[in-house]
């Protein structure tokens, strides 16, 4: 599943991306360019979402669900919740069906994930990106949540990032765990606006759901553990060199 993201562009190129934000911009959000955030850290990030006209705001990553509800149980499942799989948006009595008209979207500029290799010790990490636009947007759901916060009790708008199977090369790369051959819901910029559209039927999720970044809208590379604290700049996505390495496969047919 993808729990590793990076935003390292201003708010500006978001609203270039999307031009139907227009001015959408909450002035007070304070987002600074990152090259690595973790989902289990639940950190606010720039969200578009439309009422009333598109607009981006700060969420917080990673929903609360109504079944979590003791401090005890959100501090040991609300990372359940931080991606959800796109197959269960329109799967009848789950959360997901549930608020599929809150749709919105995540703004990113890549994301991470790790690669098993057999006979080596650690997974080898990646990090890989859209090959076509600076700026990318993956689908996602949106919802308010109890905060749990004694200082903050008032519920929060939070996010979930939706998932979908793999393409043959982040197949390669997310090879291993319970949620092998996942990649992160990534949409066409035309895409992400109907994504947002408000009238959004049913069978027009289910199109839309089908979607499938192809392989070479990818680029990708070997890059440090982002699991280690470090500066929060380019280094983080700086090339690899691991000897021995194989080389991802970059033209199997789907």
């Amino acid at each position: 599943m993808c729990y590793d993201i990076a935003l390292a562009a201003k708010l500006q190129s978001v609203l270039k991306a999307i031009p139907l934000l227009k001015t959408g911009i909450n002035p007070d959000l304070g987002f600074e360019p990152t090259y690595h955030k973790i989902g289990m850290s639940y950190p606010q990030w720039p969200v578009i979402v439309n009422n009333d006209g598109p607009t981006l705001d700060t969420f917080t990553w990673g929903p609360i669900p109504k079944m979590l509800d003791t401090a005890e149980k959100v501090k040991k499942q609300r990372q359940l919740f931080l991606n959800a799989r796109s197959e269960k948006v329109l799967e009848s009595g789950t959360m997901w069906n549930a608020i599929r008209h809150q749709r919105c979207l995540i703004p990113a500029t890549g994301f991470f994930e790790y690669r098993q290799i057999p006979g080596w010790k650690n997974k080898v990490p990646y990090y890989i990106r859209s090959s076509e636009q600076d700026v990318f947007f993956i689908a996602g759901l949106w919802a308010h949540s109890n905060s749990w916060d004694v200082d903050k009790p008032a519920r929060i708008p939070t996010f979930t990032l939706l998932t979908r199977s793999a393409n043959t090369v982040m197949r390669q790369i997310h090879n291993g765990g319970d949620n092998a051959g996942r990649m992160p819901m990534m949409l066409t910029n035309d895409l992400a606006q109907e994504w947002l559209h408000p009238q959004l039927t049913d069978t027009a999720i289910q199109e839309l759901l089908r979607y499938q970044l192809p392989p070479a809208g990818l680029d990708c590379w070997p890059v440090n553990s982002v699991r280690k604290v470090k500066p929060d700049d380019a280094t983080v996505i700086t090339p690899v060199q691991y000897e021995g390495l194989p080389a991802l496969v970059k033209d199997v047919q789907e």
